[in-house]
């Protein structure tokens, strides 16, 4: 049995439970969601990880039980200190695994999302040390991810998303939403991504689209695109 399958199932020393996938994927879903200024609450978690609401309330009740997570006045859920040092571990793997997949095997961005899923809970704390290392300790995933360091102060900074740009602005794109492959492979045939500074042109009226120039050629993104965009104007 591999370092990494005797961590799930052991758990680690300071915990009771097990670091099962689920759990890893649970304290995952709640910082993603915390980090974007999201309600984080029962039914978020569960639209978030596809699962019904009775799953999610019987593994919040065990994480809240082990101390990795905590209930608000306002009933909504928040990682603990601990938890938030556990949620961040897998945010790291993930985000390395995505920087390894995409710069050494050349796996398009829009599917190293999915990759990395699978193999954050597979890799041990050797192998990750090693992948950092290789990687000469990348700050930032393909998408525009800021990895956080292995131990320390990480800030989770979501951008101004590109929905908000005025008109007749220049705007530097540094991250992209990764939960759609779809929407990621469309603004990579466009030719946006973190570093491109792209030109904002015009809104269509009445909800229209948004324009904008890449390289020299104007393209129109809809809502869920311009949403899915976050950098600052210049």
């Amino acid at each position: 049995m591999n370092e990494a399958k005797d961590r799930r199932r052991a758990g680690l020393r300071c915990c009771r439970i097990a670091h099962t996938e689920a759990v890893e994927d649970y304290l995952k879903t709640i910082f993603a969601l915390s980090s974007r200024s999201s309600a984080v609450t029962t039914s978020a978690v569960a639209g978030h990880l596809g699962v019904a609401a009775p799953t999610v309330s019987a593994m919040l009740k065990r994480l809240e039980a082990n101390q990795l997570v905590r209930r608000t006045n306002d009933h909504q859920i928040g990682l603990t200190d601990h938890g938030k040092r556990h949620a961040l571990g897998v945010v790291r793997r993930h985000r390395l695994i995505e920087v390894f997949l995409a710069d050494v095997l050349s796996v398009p961005w829009d599917e190293v999302h999915a990759e990395a899923e699978v193999l954050e809970h597979a890799i041990s704390a050797r192998l990750e040390e090693r992948i950092d290392t290789f990687l000469d300790h990348p700050t930032h995933d393909p998408h525009g991810d800021p990895i956080p360091p292995p131990s320390g102060h990480h800030v989770e900074d979501w951008a101004t998303p590109l929905a908000t740009a005025a008109a007749g602005r220049r705007f530097l794109v540094e991250r992209v939403s990764d939960r759609d492959s779809d929407v990621l492979r469309h603004l990579a045939g466009l030719g946006v991504r973190p570093g491109v500074v792209l030109e904002v042109l015009e809104w269509a009226p009445f909800g229209g689209p948004l324009w904008i120039e890449v390289d020299g050629r104007r393209h129109a993104l809809g809502s869920g695109l311009v949403q899915a965009v976050h950098g600052r104007t210049l």
